[in-house]
């Protein structure tokens, strides 16, 4: 399945908030299997859109959430 412009919506193995059970949650799950991609999509909306982001770009975010760079999460 694509999304917009052709980017591929994430499937499994993607990975997804192990805490985000709670039905009000906000949780985003992220595709592991696409080469030179990270797809990113809502849990709750999967036939929805998803984002995609070049896998540098996305670790770099990854690594300030983790350093509080955008406050506490």
């Amino acid at each position: 399945m694509s999304g917009a412009a052709g980017v591929p919506q994430p499937r499994p193995p993607g990975r997804d908030d192990p805490h985000g059970r709670h039905p009000r949650a906000s949780c985003v799950e992220i595709a592991a299997n696409v080469l030179g991609a990270v797809p990113v999509r809502d849990s709750k909306d999967p036939e929805g859109p998803a984002l995609s982001f070049p896998p540098a770009a996305f670790a770099a975010f990854v690594t300030g959430v983790k350093g509080g760079v955008f406050g506490e999460v």
